[in-house]
């Protein structure tokens, strides 16, 4: 089994079933044109893999895989976790466009994760921020889309279902707004309170990261500052993942219920 510290590598090997589903499913629908060139399964398993097995069979000649038998040392060698179910898929790049104002959806919800220091926690914040219906999320450029399997994995496979595109902040900011979407940012110092703001849409929302947060110079640049009040005394900041979790939430709740 890889080294814990090798999940800040790149890599493009996906762990399980659900990420794999996953990918097949962003590529039927247009959302990705990342390949899975091969898969391989654990030989010893092959019974109880029966199911998932047949499915790959059928769908590999139109996604232009290999299905190949492999023994559960070399699985081993190639993933993180035990939550792999002896099927690993190796896979290419996925081509992450620059963010052009032309595709913002009309009154539409998109979120810049900035900031975030690990791909695990990443993972975690994209599966959030894709539950809440967000229409797609904003990469900075450098983010942890280049330790792909790790963070699908992570995410349930809702990295590869997102939508996603690259800018950097200030220029994603003068994009959303020349399309009329109102800039909201999140900061523990200031602004107001997440329930008393007004998150109807269009938005796009920045969540930076617990260390850094978010630039100071992007500030004078948002519509809105909004801070997570706590339900006690507590002098510690949320980790960015449930940020970006409650807040797109809220965006949802808010929205949601004005339909």
């Amino acid at each position: 089994m890889k080294n814990e510290s090798e999940k800040y590598l790149p890599s493009n090997v996906f762990e399980g079933m659900t990420s794999v589903r996953a990918i097949v499913k962003a590529r039927d629908d247009g959302v990705s044109d990342r390949r899975i060139n091969e898969i391989l399964y654990d030989k010893s398993r092959e019974a109880k893999l029966f199911r998932e097995l047949s499915w790959l069979s059928r769908i590999s000649a139109r996604h232009g895989f290999a299905l190949t038998p492999t023994t559960s040392d070399r699985i081993d060698e190639l993933t993180l976790g035990k939550s792999h179910g002896g099927i690993v898929a190796l896979c290419g790049e996925r081509t992450i466009s620059t963010l052009d104002a032309e595709n913002i959806a009309d009154g539409g919800f998109y979120v810049m994760l900035d900031g975030i220091e690990d791909p695990y926690n990443f993972g975690t914040a994209v599966r959030s921020v894709y539950a809440s219906g967000a229409d797609g999320i904003i990469l900075p450029p450098r983010s942890w889309m280049s330790a792909a399997g790790i963070v699908c994995r992570s995410s349930a496979g809702a990295s590869e279902l997102s939508a996603m595109y690259e800018d950097t902040p200030e220029s994603a900011i003068d994009k959303f707004k020349s399309r009329g979407y109102k800039i909201v940012a999140s900061d523990k110092q200031s602004g107001c309170a997440m329930y008393d703001a007004d998150l109807s849409l269009p938005v796009f929302l920045i969540v930076g990261g617990e260390l850094r947060g978010i630039s100071k110079k992007l500030m004078p640049k948002t519509d809105i500052t909004v801070r997570i009040d706590y339900g006690r005394e507590f002098p510690a900041a949320l980790s960015a993942q449930s940020s970006a979790a409650v807040l797109a939430f809220e965006v949802y709740r808010q929205n949601h219920v004005k339909k």
